[in-house]
């Protein structure tokens, strides 16, 4: 059965640091490749069971990168001019090479929605990234979003049951 209320979920990853630290050796000691094809497939499995549109606690607690070709896709979208869009939703660095968008939670969220969803960052379109292979390469990451995402908190405690921890 799938944890999905974000309550419970924060609860049990304050409750499983310990266990987790653990859990993160154990994993950097296995097959990389097995760990992923492990990960692609409970995401899978996992990913089609949890509506994003009732949780959004991603839009309500991350700092969202913004690259250029995000600006244009979401100025174009919004039908704004490009530095119009940076000067009103991002918060760019004094070099200009890092920007992010300049609220939590982002803008663009409206009761869960993205009211940008197809022109969105693509930050946004790869979250939370178990598609990715690497996953043994990513566990900082991971686990930071762990009591955060419910996808990401339910492929891990699914994660150490295949793995018999």
């Amino acid at each position: 059965m799938l944890l999905t209320d974000l309550v419970a979920i924060s609860m049990n990853a304050k409750k499983n640091e310990t266990a987790n630290l653990h859990f993160r050796e154990l994993l950097k000691q296995k097959d990389s490749n097995r760990i992923d094809d492990l990960v692609f497939k409970l995401n899978d499995e996992i990913s089609e069971k949890v509506d994003c549109t009732k949780c959004g606690n991603c839009c309500r607690s991350l700092m969202i990168n913004v690259n250029d070709a995000d600006a244009a896709r979401l100025s174009a979208h919004l039908q704004i001019d490009k530095e119009d869009f940076y000067n009103c939703y991002v918060e760019r660095s004094s070099q200009g090479s890092l920007a992010v968008m300049n609220t939590i939670p982002c803008h663009f969220l409206d009761e869960n929605k993205c009211t940008v969803y197809e022109a969105r960052p693509n930050e946004c379109r790869e979250f939370p990234g178990l598609h990715h292979p690497g996953f043994t390469k990513r566990l900082f990451t991971i686990f930071m979003h762990y009591g955060r995402c419910p996808i990401i908190y339910n492929v891990v405690e699914k994660l150490k049951e295949e793995i018999s921890m």
